[in-house]
């Protein structure tokens, strides 16, 4: 089992940059495959980006391609999204999330959650 817990979200202005960390308990890290999802108002969860137990591999969402980038530290048990040109519509609530499935994109496939942090971007 792994605990998470997500950081840095905040106000920022569009075009600005941000970047998340998402610190993991337990010592058991490694075995897990992590993702950041995002929930707007209104909206489903949806996919943000995701990391191979390694960090060697990673997956993007169309939507964040070429401005976001996911990265992890497996000796400090930590997940990072640094967010860059962001805009209005990145806005949302963002999730760190754990599982056991490479390359899933959904939701289901990810079995630990953090309680999220809230990114607000204005224009």
């Amino acid at each position: 089992q792994v605990q998470l817990v997500e950081s840095g979200g905040g106000l920022v202005q569009g075009g600005d940059s941000l970047r998340l960390s998402c610190a993991a308990s337990g010592r058991t890290f490694t075995s897990y495959v992590m993702a950041w999802f995002r929930q707007a108002p209104g909206k489903e969860r949806e996919f943000v980006a995701g990391v191979s137990y390694s960090g060697g591999a990673t997956d993007y969402a169309d939507s964040v391609k070429s401005r976001f980038t996911i990265s992890r530290n497996n000796a400090e048990n930590m997940v990072y999204l640094q967010m860059n040109s962001l805009k209005p519509e990145d806005t949302a609530v963002y999730y760190c999330a754990a599982g056991v499935a490479p390359g899933r994109r959904a939701s289901d496939d990810y079995w630990y959650w953090g309680q999220g942090t809230q990114v607000t971007v204005s224009s």
